[in-house]
């Protein structure tokens, strides 16, 4: 069966070269999966004899004695040789069959008059009416030419992998020889969406969750974050589950929601004002880090990086509710603190406008209510430069929390809950002077009497009783190194080994990170310790006394109140009356800490009774005390 071409091959080249002018997403495809199939191309047969499709505009002679064809390229010039246009039942023009093939003539180039121009019976690959459609659409070049020729190539484009030989390959290879130009300028090529199982979503196998369950239950903001911020868009496949889905919700969406309630919370009555200035220092580390999010955030996404985008706001949310609120919790429980409320204010606005195009609805809900605006979507990008900049200050506050991460980390290795004061942490650091204005914020982070900086020097961890005991992992390292794992070992033992960045060299061969495990120990058994992320490490001193136990147990008691305020569903800024049944040890801690009791409960008047037995709704404190909590509003 004959078949009719487009001569793909006389241009080629030209094809490879317009490839280099489009922004791929994965890289990799470009010279790859699409760059070797256009190096490759073959002519393209664009018939297909079937009766349903787009009709190939070719009129040939029936008579081979008297051969001709004539190409159409639009309704003018049918009409001029035809003296009308093809039309349906309805009187309308119709292009398609049946009514197309009625348009026939005499043969111009046939003396006799007796063959007959007819149209061929072939209609296109409907790959061809696809790779048509970016001009197409506007009816080009009939009408709209200014307009196409302002809008092409289109700015992005975006489907799976396997369009590099379907869609994407068939534009390109009409726009090529029509306007020597790409016919886009930046593509996704992203990955396969697969169902719970791992196998290709499927109606009939019903391997996917329900979607309006899903929009129901988690909104559809977490489904376009799900998806947005996996590595199906740079290529790889991605499971389809519940569970990966509900994790979008706890990696932003919940920790904006919650951090917006907060701030409305708090703030009734106060009309925040949106402003830059402030000279607390966490406020201007949030601003600061504002600022970089801003710059980082618009760079990830004008490279079609949506998750790597999605992974900074994911990091900027746990700063903001696990460091920034969290942090400044007096301030806005005292209500009067104008640069709390504004910074907050700030930033929250700032970061629904970054956060609305990967998660339009929630950012939408969340601006309203802060501004009472038409909408976020309607709003400019943010302006980084509206913002401080202290790159200084945002290395050294991070290097807090890194620390402040290490402590908690190791109070809750050593059984030591956070409400239980210790006595110091020793912080060992290449730059121990930067870190000294934030000894106050670890104090109080990790809840330690004393907090104390150290230079680190090739002589810290001897100097402190430290040392490093350095195991092999052989399963991990044998396939790639073999048989010298039985040198690296014996070596191991020895302590003939050094560190070289992430990595170690043992008796003179390298081991990357998950060949090994360094494991630190402290001569003191009442010390604890952990690196941090500059190359130096922590020293946490769990010894406790009574005095320590006792205040600890008094943070217990807080705590306990405070959830009792919260099940009477109390106001934050309502005072109470308080009364504790506590035992004889319980009631040392309390008498002895009542004034930081009353004050952090806001506490009017505080009963204390001796129990003589734990009653059925007592709860624990301290180490093996309990309490009873009744709390009242007081008018």
């Amino acid at each position: 069966m004959s078949s009719w071409f487009v001569r793909v091959t006389e241009y080629r080249d030209r094809m490879v070269e317009l490839n280099q002018e489009i922004t791929w997403v994965p890289e990799n495809v470009k010279d790859g999966q699409f760059g070797k199939w256009v190096q490759n191309a073959r002519d393209w047969s664009v018939s297909r004899n079937r009766y349903w499709g787009s009709p190939i505009p070719v009129w040939r002679s029936d008579d081979p004695e008297y051969p001709r064809v004539d190409v159409y390229g639009s309704l003018a010039e049918l009409e001029r040789d035809f003296g009308r246009l093809p039309v349906n039942a309805d009187g309308e023009t119709d292009l398609h069959r049946p009514f197309i093939d009625e348009l026939t003539r005499p043969n111009p180039d046939d003396p006799t008059g007796r063959s007959t121009m007819k149209r061929i019976e072939d209609v296109f690959d409907v790959w061809f009416d696809s790779g048509s459609m970016p001009f197409a659409q506007v009816h080009y070049p009939f009408e709209n030419e200014e307009w196409f020729d302002s809008h092409s190539p289109a700015d992005f484009i975006v489907e799976y992998i396997g369009q590099t030989r379907g869609w994407f390959y068939v534009m390109h290879a009409l726009s090529t020889p029509l306007f020597d130009r790409p016919a886009f300028s930046n593509v996704i090529s992203h990955g396969i969406v697969l169902g719970s199982d791992g196998q290709k979503m499927s109606k009939s196998l019903r391997n996917y969750p329900n979607v309006n369950e899903v929009f129901d239950r988690d909104g559809a903001d977490a489904m376009r974050w799900f998806l947005m911020s996996s590595s199906v868009i740079r290529g790889g496949n991605l499971i389809v589950t519940e569970e990966g889905i509900r994790e979008s919700v706890r990696q932003f969406l919940l920790p904006l929601w919650s951090t917006y309630y907060f701030f409305t919370l708090y703030s009734k009555g106060y009309e925040a004002t949106w402003r830059t200035d402030s000279a607390d220092v966490l406020d201007r580390y949030l601003l600061a880090r504002t600022r970089q999010l801003v710059d980082d955030v618009a760079a990830d996404l004008e490279a079609l990086d949506s998750p790597l985008a999605t992974a900074k706001l994911r990091d900027f949310a746990d700063v903001l509710t696990n460091w920034y609120v969290r942090r400044s919790r007096d301030r806005f429980w005292e209500g009067s603190d104008r640069d709390a409320f504004d910074t907050l204010y700030t930033v929250l606005e700032t970061v629904t406008r970054v956060a609305a195009p990967l998660a339009p609805l929630v950012t939408e809900e969340v601006w309203q209510g802060l501004t009472g605006g038409r909408s976020v979507h309607l709003t400019d990008w943010p302006d980084a430069q509206a913002f401080p900049a202290d790159d200084a200050l945002v290395d050294a506050m991070d290097r807090v929390r890194d620390i402040a991460s290490s402590g908690l980390a190791l109070r809750k290795a050593t059984g030591n809950r956070v409400r239980l004061p210790l006595a110091s942490i020793t912080v060992v650091s290449a730059d121990p002077a930067g870190l000294v204005p934030f000894q106050g914020i670890l104090r109080d982070e990790l809840n330690v009497k004393d907090v104390t900086f150290a230079e680190l020097t090739e002589e810290s961890l001897g100097d402190y009783g430290v040392t490093r005991k350095l195991t092999v992992n052989a399963r991990a390292a044998g396939p790639r190194i073999g048989k010298q794992v039985q040198q690296v070992i014996p070596a191991s033992k020895k302590g003939d080994w050094t560190a070289a960045g992430d990595n170690v060299i043992v008796g003179g061969i390298e081991l990357l990170p998950g060949e090994f495990s360094l494991e630190l120990t402290v001569a003191d058994d009442t010390s604890a310790i952990a690196f941090v992320g500059d190359g130096g490490f922590v020293l946490l001193d769990t010894a406790t006394t009574p005095e320590l136990e006792a205040e600890g147990l008094a943070r217990d008691v807080i705590r306990a109140v405070q959830q009792a305020r919260k099940t009477a569903d109390l106001d934050v800024s309502d005072r109470i009356r308080l009364a504790l049944g506590v035992d004889p040890v319980a009631e040392a801690a309390v008498e002895t800490h009542r004034d930081l009791i009353m004050s952090e409960t806001l506490t009017t008047h505080l009963e204390v009774d001796l129990a003589t037995e734990a009653a059925a709704d007592a709860v624990a404190v301290g180490s093996g005390s309990a309490v009873t909590v009744q709390v009242q509003r007081h008018e």
